[in-house]
């Protein structure tokens, strides 16, 4: 643990819950252990440990090997209209309000990921096909993502498509891709999208 490149001490978090071998998850409880040793203080604190909510340790998620560990909750992707994706933020805006498409935030209407790549072509290929003509600039956005078992071809056939910026539509995948690692989202996790002004 540093602060502005200056030691403060170190932190430990001990977990009994089984990550391996690839593709494992386990739930259970975890505690984390603080010890702060900074020699300008007046001198080393004693150990102070803290049992944490339970969590969720895996080695299935899809990009990385490496096993993480997070809480139970409901993950939220933020995007806004003001952000660098203003046009893919309008579209998911209209499809939640307008076509009432799943996973607005607020509501338990969640999305859930999706990963075996076959279906996630589908989705894709399904609200997105390459028949479907793409003005200069401009490439197939879809929601819900094809990353999801809502999507255009696993999900029933309710969707949303619009031509959007490429550059906003690349960016704003590559957003979702991080959101997914950042949380650890696996299959079948449940999410929401917050589209913010």
């Amino acid at each position: 643990m540093t602060r502005d490149k200056e030691a403060v001490g170190q932190f430990f978090f001990d977990t009994t819950i089984q990550a391996r071998p690839k593709g494992a998850k386990g739930e259970g409880q975890g505690t984390a252990h603080w010890n702060f040793t900074n020699p300008k203080w007046d001198g080393p604190s004693t150990e102070l440990t803290l049992s944490v909510p339970p969590v969720r340790c895996d080695n299935a998620l899809p990009g990385t090997s490496k096993i993480g560990c997070v809480m139970p909750y409901v993950p939220v992707l933020v995007y806004a209209k003001s952000g660098p994706y203003p046009e893919l933020a309008k579209h998911i805006q209209y499809a939640q309000n307008t076509k009432h498409l799943p996973c607005k935030y607020g509501t338990t209407k969640y999305l859930t990921r999706l990963t075996a790549k076959d279906k996630i072509k589908k989705n894709r290929n399904k609200a997105c096909p390459s028949s479907r003509h793409r003005p200069a600039g401009k490439q197939c956005d879809e929601y819900p993502f094809d990353s999801t078992w809502q999507g255009a071809s696993t999900g029933g056939g309710h969707f949303s498509w619009r031509m959007i910026n490429a550059t906003q539509n690349e960016e704003g995948g590559k957003a979702l891709g991080r959101f997914y690692l950042y949380n650890r989202v696996l299959e079948k996790d449940r999410f929401l999208v917050w589209i913010k002004p």
